[in-house]
């Protein structure tokens, strides 16, 4: 099974888009949004708001819950 229909399949109620595992695979607990956005050519506000859509759809409200579900999903 590919890595791109595991992670929606498994834990989340809503499938990860394509942008948002971009999002999750970039996001640790040291780097900030603005770094995040400067690497994808998009905006803070952007980011601000994948990051709050992939908390949403993983069920979780911190940045380390996310980055150990993205660890657990393989993506970083």
């Amino acid at each position: 099974m590919e890595l791109q229909h595991t992670v929606p399949t498994q834990h989340t109620v809503e499938p990860l888009t394509r942008r948002e595992r971009v999002i999750l695979s970039n996001l640790d607990e040291t780097t900030t949004l603005e770094e995040i956005a400067s690497k994808l050519f998009v905006t803070r506000n952007t980011v601000k708001s994948q990051v709050r859509s992939v908390y949403r759809k993983l069920g979780v409200n911190t940045r380390a819950d996310a980055v150990a579900c993205a660890r657990e999903f393989g993506l970083r």
